[in-house]
């Protein structure tokens, strides 16, 4: 048995769900979680956490506030000795064989001061370690959003990048890419296509949302708002993993933001994604920008969007179909081997890196 700290972003959902596949995959061993937010709730419900901040996003109406960002980023670094001590003090009590991070800021840096092993397992790395065919005026975004993970994701000594798209290494990157790691009620559901959309939004949407939704000519089941009810072609349901997952798995096409686990889940099932990226997260618009490149969907920048982009969205359809069809969009027991390799070694094999 090994015992094995492991760091979540606390912000969302994707990264708890991810280190939670790892962890139900890997019950001989001994887990310590440390994450914040809605990240330590998820994981608190079937494991031991920890409860330390890390950088915050500040997300409003559908859009990243980069000024709010930063000064979150600013009371961090005011207290981050403070937040060091405590991750000091964790290890020295917890002992850990080696730790793994999900895009977390404490876990990697007292590892590499402490000489523990230390496996970055997160999807945000495909941006650091991909050569990236930008347009023109994201190039600023590109270059900004590769600083800040260097800066402050980037001290771990292994990385594992899970992704829907392998876009080319950079040369010297010793980095591993693999199809997304899905959790194990997805691979439980079989899909099928039925009548109506699935739309989801996990921060504050746009305004326009709603009305755009509501001009689709198929019924749309909404997901991400704290309520249960009816309004034109509209239902909107409260959370539920199984719930969600049903209707994901039973529906025409799906529309939603730019996150990587959604668009990963939609694709292992089968559909074609319109995505409208959160303006100014330059992660989620790589996701939708690969989306589109691929055939996969289409995505949308404009707030507020025109009534015919959804009837020239379902033309498209069977186009997005056939693209998808056949794709491997999981990799999990790839991503399985690799980890019980790094727990059992401390080391990466990344002797296979994609080319």
């Amino acid at each position: 048995m090994a015992r094995i700290i492991y760091g979540v972003h606390g912000s969302g959902h994707g990264h708890a769900v991810r280190a939670l596949t790892i962890a139900r995959h890997f019950p001989e061993h001994e887990f310590l979680f440390v994450s914040s937010e809605s990240g330590a709730d998820l994981l608190r419900q079937k494991y031991q956490v920890v409860e330390i901040s890390g950088p915050d996003t500040v997300y409003r109406s559908h859009r990243l506030v980069l000024r709010d960002t930063l000064i979150s980023l600013l009371r961090f670094l005011g207290q981050q000795e403070k937040l060091r001590r405590q991750v000091l003090d964790l290890f020295d009590r917890f002992q850990p064989d080696v730790a793994i991070t999900d895009y977390e800021y404490h876990i990697p840096r007292v590892s590499r001061r402490l000489g523990v092993p230390c496996l970055s397992l997160d999807h945000q790395h495909i941006i650091t370690s991909c050569r990236h065919p930008m347009p023109l005026g994201r190039l600023p975004d590109y270059l900004t959003t590769d600083a800040v993970i260097r800066i402050i994701y980037g001290q771990a000594a292994h990385y594992l990048v899970t992704s829907f798209f392998h876009p080319p290494l950079r040369p010297k990157t010793e980095a591993r890419l693999a199809p997304p790691l899905l959790r194990e009620v997805v691979l439980g559901l079989t899909p099928r296509d039925g009548k109506h959309i699935l739309a989801y939004q996990s921060h504050p949407t746009f305004k326009e949302f709603f009305s755009f939704l509501q001009t689709a000519s198929r019924p749309v089941v909404v997901y991400g708002f704290p309520e249960d009810r009816t309004e034109g072609n509209l239902r909107f349901k409260k959370k539920s993993e199984q719930g969600f997952l049903e209707d994901l798995a039973s529906c025409h096409y799906v529309i939603c933001g730019g996150g990587h686990t959604m668009m990963s889940e939609a694709l292992y099932y089968g559909k074609p994604v319109l995505s409208f990226p959160i303006k100014k997260a330059f992660e989620q618009f790589v996701n939708a920008f690969y989306l589109d490149r691929l055939g996969y969907g289409r995505y949308q920048t404009d707030l507020r969007p025109r009534r015919e982009i959804l009837p020239a969205f379902e033309e498209e359809l069977e186009s997005f179909r056939r693209n998808i069809r056949g794709v491997n969009f999981c990799g999990n027991q790839e991503i399985f081997a690799l980890v019980e390799q790094f727990i059992n070694t401390g080391i990466l094999d990344s002797a296979n890196c994609p080319l």
